[in-house]
């Protein structure tokens, strides 16, 4: 049998593989027409009950009757967020897995922890944010300090005798108040907890001076005065809270923090997907009742573009990581 030349069989090759390349996006289109014609898991990573599992249980019942599939909230809790982010970033890039990620494990959590598997930046196709849930400092009802210009004096005048407790070594209330500290030139004493709840609890109690619990953690005590709320956590006033002061209103210059959740996809899920996925999520995130079940959960509602979320993700990773730097908080 007579060869082919070597030029020939380099030509067909070359050939060969513009045509898969050709047939690829065409694939990917054929896959994002069909989609979706099955179930569609959204692994929601915290226990059930919590906020996070609320938003996603409000948030697939109506994406369930929008996409014509049923939506199906799954619990993976564990080690911060993380064991159910892992597994999302090894599905397959189908879009019938995605995750109701939020900051804590796609940002918070890997800034402190260098043994997490997956990395947030390259292992996720961002969706759309779908809430942000500010933070609220708080202080003891007997504490002398009634706005966060007092706060700071108090803090100023007995820098070795004024505490503040978190949810934890590395949670988002930790290194939220470190944030804080460090804009606002004070020291404090770090109590971790397990836990929001226990927080509160305390500071009900009198044993913690302060405390950046979220919203939801504090509303159930905001009309007796058992807990005192200074101001929230976002540079303007919350509408879930409008009688609180933002930090610019504040004198705290650059603060602008809040709590945030949205769905993200593994990487490599077709983009047509992903386009039609975001726009039926800001479209159920624009209903009235949608917003108001947020609200109860303390969560604004607030939908974004792909690009939009992509940048967010992309600028906090880079704000969180210089706070773990400067502060040194990490997890063992």
């Amino acid at each position: 049998m007579q060869r082919k030349p070597r030029h020939f069989l380099k030509m067909a090759g070359a050939a060969l593989a513009l045509g898969m390349a050709a047939a690829m996006p065409a694939h990917a289109a054929d896959q994002a027409k069909s989609w979706p014609d099955q179930t569609i898991r959204l692994v929601v990573p915290f226990a059930p009950g919590g906020g996070s599992d609320a938003v996603g249980r409000i948030l697939a019942q109506h994406l369930s009757g929008r996409l014509g599939q049923s939506v199906v909230v799954e619990n993976r809790a564990g080690a911060g967020g993380s064991i159910g982010a892992s597994q999302v970033a090894r599905a397959a890039p189908d879009g019938y897995t995605l995750l109701l990620g939020s900051s804590s494990e796609i940002i918070l959590f890997p800034a402190v922890n260098p043994k997490v598997t997956y990395d947030p930046l390259k292992d996720f196709a961002p969706v759309s944010q779908v809430a942000a849930v500010p933070l609220v400092v708080a202080a003891n009802p007997g504490l002398k300090a009634n706005n966060m210009k007092e706060l700071i004096s108090y803090a100023k005048s007995k820098p070795n005798d004024t505490n503040y407790g978190s949810a934890g070594v590395g949670s988002s209330t930790h290194l939220a108040m470190a944030l804080l500290l460090s804009k606002s030139g004070i020291t404090m004493n770090h109590v971790p907890y397990k836990g929001s709840a226990a927080v509160v609890t305390d500071l009900m109690g009198g044993s913690l001076h302060a405390a950046m619990p979220t919203l939801s953690a504090v509303l159930p005590y905001r009309q007796d005065d058992r807990v005192k709320l200074l101001a929230v956590s976002t540079k303007e006033r919350s509408p879930l809270l409008p009688e609180l002061p933002g930090m610019a209103e504040s004198g705290i210059a650059d603060y602008d923090i809040s709590l945030w959740t949205g769905i993200l996809a593994p990487r490599g899920t077709p983009q047509a997907v992903l386009e039609k996925l975001n726009k039926e999520i800001n479209e159920v995130l624009a209903m009235a009742e949608v917003k108001q079940a947020l609200a109860n959960q303390g969560a604004e509602a607030g939908g974004s573009s792909i690009e939009q979320f992509t940048r967010k993700i992309g600028d906090e990773a880079a704000l969180w990581k210089g706070v773990v730097k400067e502060s040194g908080i990490k997890i063992e």
